[in-house]
């Protein structure tokens, strides 16, 4: 059954090339349809008939479309996609291939790809330690997170706990 929601993402002419990116990157994923600008559009359209339109996939079981609409409206840091990471490994291999080939590293274990899309990686034991209700440990980690940029899993749970200055 396909789910009645999914993300739209507006690409300048790269949401195949994109989808492809972001399925290689995160290691599981799909292109589900793509669907061409039509030969003779009533619409004002920045690319020729039978360019790619929209090219719909799904990540990780999220589905996305990506829509090629032109230069307008680029991405901003107001939207990012959040994945959730088992461990540091997880969590670095997906940094590396997200900010590959133009990405950029930002702060909080924020990050931007090529195609200047805002990601959060985010470990499962830092959700857990948010949820722990240790309100100490907590502002004594997210201080220390506010000083990374690729997110140190041993180094917060050590800020969490109090073992470092």
């Amino acid at each position: 059954m396909t789910t009645p929601i999914a993300t739209c993402l507006w690409f300048d002419g790269q949401a195949e090339e994109a989808a492809q990116f972001y399925i290689s990157a995160l290691g599981e994923g799909s292109i589900d349809s793509i669907t061409p600008y039509p030969q003779d559009s009533p619409f004002p359209s920045p690319f020729p008939g039978g360019y790619p339109m929209l090219v719909e996939f799904t990540l990780m079981g999220q589905r996305f479309q990506g829509l090629n609409g032109g230069p307008m409206f680029p991405f901003t840091e107001a939207v990012s996609i959040s994945v959730t990471c088992k461990d540091q490994s997880e969590l670095d291999r997906r940094y590396d291939a997200l900010t590959a080939d133009g990405g950029a590293p930002g702060p909080c274990g924020w990050l931007k790809d090529r195609f200047g899309l805002s990601w959060q990686l985010v470990p499962e034991e830092l959700i857990a330690l948010q949820k722990s209700g240790n309100a100490a440990g907590i502002t004594r980690m997210s201080a220390a997170m506010l000083q990374m940029q690729r997110l140190d899993i041993a180094a917060l749970r050590a800020a969490f706990e109090g073992k470092v200055e």
